[in-house]
């Protein structure tokens, strides 16, 4: 008996520490952006791209892809360090992956080196960045965990800058509640090319998993024009149903790894803890009391 009461004491006293852990500690460790992101989107839509040679500006099926991944070496417990390789491509009907630079289908491309905070998601400065590295500001790729019903100041490389991204209400992604976000640009200046400037106008649309903040679904409807208003490039894409999918299924995961880390450890270190102590201190009371019985009858023979 009393070597069972030692074990539920000890073992009390080490889940309770477990739940403490659990709950002072553990938000801090897991509630971070990992180093081994690697993901892959794949965007479908229309897009029109101005031909100089010809002026034909005609509207075709295109698809983007947008690599995203973390460079681990480079990152620290504070910062990672995200390198962000893009391309929309007009649709012919065959694989579709990026092209090369003389391809005519070839929409845009682009690379993008940042790095963010790995709680709040936000861009920062760090000196593992390239030298020629963007100076970037506001979320980029992704949202803070435990994401609020408010605006966000959010990456947009045309503008250089980051605008406000507004919360639009809450929709519902293959069984995964989201909040929906969305911010509008409009005549903002850009330069189109080398030595041509213009106008941009865009309206960028993200769907958000509220417990790890990662985007699960985005989509765009951006227009560039010259400066005397010639229509230069006219793009509609959003992600399709198997990169949303995909997506939806990583935050799920994710989310139910925080839960047991967070709510259910918590649970059972407090509540299995407390059952241990109590039932341990109980049975070395009983032992105690039982033992001052047998003493008191040896006391009383004794007296007779």
């Amino acid at each position: 008996m009393k070597v069972l009461a030692r074990v539920l004491i000890g073992l009390g006293a080490f889940l309770v520490v477990l739940g403490v852990l659990a709950v002072a500690y553990a938000p801090g460790v897991v509630k971070k952006t990992p180093l081994d992101v690697d993901t892959t989107t794949v965007y479908e839509g229309e897009a029109a791209k101005l031909d100089p040679a010809t002026g034909a500006f005609d509207k075709k099926p295109a698809y983007a892809i947008r690599i995203t991944k973390a460079d681990s070496k480079k990152s620290s417990d504070d910062h990672v360090i995200m390198a962000e390789t893009a391309c929309a491509v007009f649709d012919t009907g065959g694989a579709q992956e990026c092209v090369n630079g003389n391809d005519p289908d070839l929409i845009t491309a682009s690379i993008d080196v940042f790095a963010e905070d790995r709680k709040t998601a936000l861009a920062v400065d760090d000196k593992n960045l390239p030298a020629d590295a963007v100076p970037h500001e506001g979320l980029i790729n992704k949202f803070p965990f435990d994401v609020q019903k408010k605006s966000y100041p959010f990456w947009d490389g045309d503008v250089g800058s980051a605008v406000d991204m507004e919360y639009q209400g809450v929709e519902n992604l293959f069984g995964l509640k989201t909040y929906r976000f969305q911010y509008t640009v409009k005549d903002a200046p850009i330069t189109i090319g080398e030595g041509i400037t213009g106008t941009y106008d865009n309206v960028v649309t993200v769907n958000v998993d509220p417990k790890t903040g990662s985007i699960v679904k985005s989509g765009q409807d951006q227009q560039q024009y010259l400066d005397d208003g010639t229509p230069v490039a006219d793009v509609q894409l959003t992600g399709t149903d198997a990169s949303v999918k995909k997506a939806v299924d990583e935050a799920k995961d994710n989310g139910k790894s925080l839960f047991v880390l967070l709510t259910l450890v918590p649970l059972i270190g407090f509540i299995g803890g407390a059952i241990c102590l109590i039932g341990g201190l109980v049975m070395v009371a009983r032992e105690r009391a039982r033992g001052q019985r047998v003493a008191d009858r040896d006391d009383d023979k004794v007296a007779v």
